[in-house]
């Protein structure tokens, strides 16, 4: 069965190469560009996994993660932070809320966050 995936990034030329990999590789793909759509997209489209920026305008991605964590529906969706914010400068709340992996964009190819995804739900 196709895995879906949420994509929640502001940065709207960064959510589209990443839709491109993505759907290249098999994945079926919906984008959100706040953390708001974020939860009301994610919750109409139930994703396998969510790729979350953390900076973003109307409500952040640790927001997101925060109040996604307190619903039925989105406590057990994987997570994979991906955004140019180091770990050290990262929200303490993000260790409480079940992240699968935590990427600096600066730091990786989109093919090594494909291998990091494909890893991720095995």
């Amino acid at each position: 069965m196709q895995k879906k995936i949420a994509i929640v990034e502001d940065d709207r030329p960064i959510a589209e190469m990443y839709k491109f990999k993505l759907e290249s590789a098999g994945f079926k793909t919906c984008v959100a560009s706040n953390g708001v759509e974020g939860l009301v997209v994610i919750e109409e489209q139930s994703p396998d996994l969510i790729l979350l920026d953390l900076r973003m305008p109307v409500m952040s991605g640790d927001e997101m993660l925060e109040k996604l964590r307190q619903t039925e529906w989105g406590a057990p969706i994987r997570v994979i932070i991906l955004t140019n914010i180091s770990r050290d400068e990262a929200p303490r709340a993000l260790g409480l809320l079940n992240v699968d992996r935590y990427i600096v964009k600066a730091h990786h190819t989109p093919q090594q966050v494909l291998d990091i995804i494909n890893e991720v739900l095995l």
